[in-house]
């Protein structure tokens, strides 16, 4: 007899919608899709978009929208109990990670997240991050059996597996780990953020953690930078900032270095620099004149457009990749640049979406597929790049986020993994 399976995707913003839309595509692998978020207003919305998109694939299959506060624990077990889930997508805000994670355990079904957890008390933590919160359940999930993917969005997530990928097929050994991100569109907004302000804004502006020469180093945020010719969008500058995936990888590839880095035009850096300055970016609250407390930086939040609103008008690419130099296979030193680029258009065209979301919300569907066919479902916690990359990165290419490489040496030349495959996905049975 075969068990009724679907997916609860948790979260209805610009990365939500994509990871919806997617699920849709592969929902007959995947089964019944459940969107659910605090605004039943937006699931509809998705919802409404992918019927017209042409997304679902199986006509017949369920799609439906579902109202819970992701911050409760209770809410969010029972949700699992009305989509009669077995995995959970999180693309909610990283301060949901841990209620919808204790949730998952609880109700003994898989789960996938996107960031690390972050506490709406907390604005600092030690290094390694995911040390404070989500490692701490890694018995619980090994003694429920339950898979938890941390991180499987693209960075962390992909670039997490670019590392694996270099390490089993490059290198004997890494050296340098320099992962870089840059969005090369205009979406013709004077200022704007791609995914949800406060996160983001706030991720630019903590303190910069990195992994150099094996231990933990800091820096003011802006205060390193680096110039890179980027395939397909040029020389771009790129600022050393603190991400999640530096929290993982340390302890799973040994490499001396291994660092992030983000791609900011002068104009931004010029704008951010100002609402720092004057305090909008403070997550601690005033009181207005008229009496109102509030944090500036939710001002700021509801003053920007909204992620989601800036597709329509994007144009351009985001290049990501992983710049890897170690010893190669055959013994002498080398470099890769391991990377994917993604047009802004074509994403909007397919899931009425700008790139960053699209990158961001594609890759925990892919891990959702992967635990659906068993090749991922390891009944355990892990980060991605504990995981086999190859089959991540082939249904990545088929999903829409190919993946190609810059080999350095013996000359430099392109090569492009995985092409797409027209071959039907199969469910494991049970």
């Amino acid at each position: 007899m075969k068990t009724k399976r679907n997916v609860l995707v948790i979260g209805a913003g610009g990365v939500g919608a994509v990871s919806a839309h997617k699920c849709a595509q592969n929902n007959d692998v995947l089964g019944g899709i459940y969107l659910a978020s605090r605004s039943i207003e937006k699931c509809d919305a998705t919802i409404a978009d992918i019927h017209a998109k042409g997304n679902l694939k199986d006509k017949s299959g369920t799609l439906q929208s579902l109202c819970v506060d992701a911050q409760n624990r209770e809410a969010i077990g029972e949700a699992i109990k009305e989509a009669n889930a077995d995995i959970v997508i999180n693309v909610a805000s990283p301060i949901c990670n841990m209620p919808i994670l204790d949730a998952c355990i609880e109700a003994g079904v898989a789960y996938i997240d996107t960031a690390v957890h972050e506490d709406e008390d907390e604005d600092y933590y030690d290094f390694p991050w995911y040390a404070h919160n989500e490692w701490k359940r890694r018995d619980s999930c090994l003694d429920k059996g339950v898979t938890a993917v941390l991180g499987a969005g693209f960075d962390p997530g992909v670039v997490n597996a670019y590392c694996a990928y270099a390490l089993k097929h490059y290198f004997d050994t890494i050296d340098s780990i320099d992962i870089m991100d840059v969005n090369a569109g205009n979406h013709g907004k004077y200022f704007a953020t791609n995914f949800d302000p406060e996160t983001n804004l706030l991720e630019i502006n903590e303190q910069v953690g990195y992994w150099e020469e094996f231990e933990w180093k800091k820096c003011d945020p802006h205060s390193k930078s680096r110039t890179y010719e980027f395939p397909d969008i040029g020389k771009q500058t790129v600022y050393l900032m603190g991400h999640d995936e530096i929290h993982s990888l340390p302890l799973n590839i040994e490499a001396g270095n291994i660092r992030f880095w983000m791609g900011f035009g002068e104009h931004y850096i010029n704008c951010f620099n100002v609402l720092k300055n004057i305090g909008m970016l403070s997550p601690e609250k005033i009181t207005t004149i008229d009496g109102v407390e509030v944090a500036p930086i939710r001002v700021l939040k509801a003053v920007l457009p909204k992620p989601e609103s800036l597709g329509a008008n994007y144009t351009g690419n985001t290049c990501i990749g992983n710049l890897v130099t170690g010893k190669g296979k055959d013994g002498k030193q080398t470099e890769v640049f391991i990377y994917n680029t993604c047009s802004h258009e074509a994403c909007y065209q397919e899931v009425n979406s700008q790139a960053i979301s699209y990158t961001a919300g594609v890759p925990p569907v892919a891990a959702a597929v992967l635990l659906r066919t068993g090749e991922w479902d390891v009944k355990k916690m892990v980060n991605v790049e504990e995981l086999d990359p190859d089959p991540y990165l082939e249904l990545l290419a088929r999903m829409g986020l190919p993946t190609s490489v810059v080999h350095a040496r013996p000359e430099q030349y392109h090569e492009q993994l995985f092409e797409p495959s027209t071959e039907p996905l199969v469910a494991r049975e049970g």
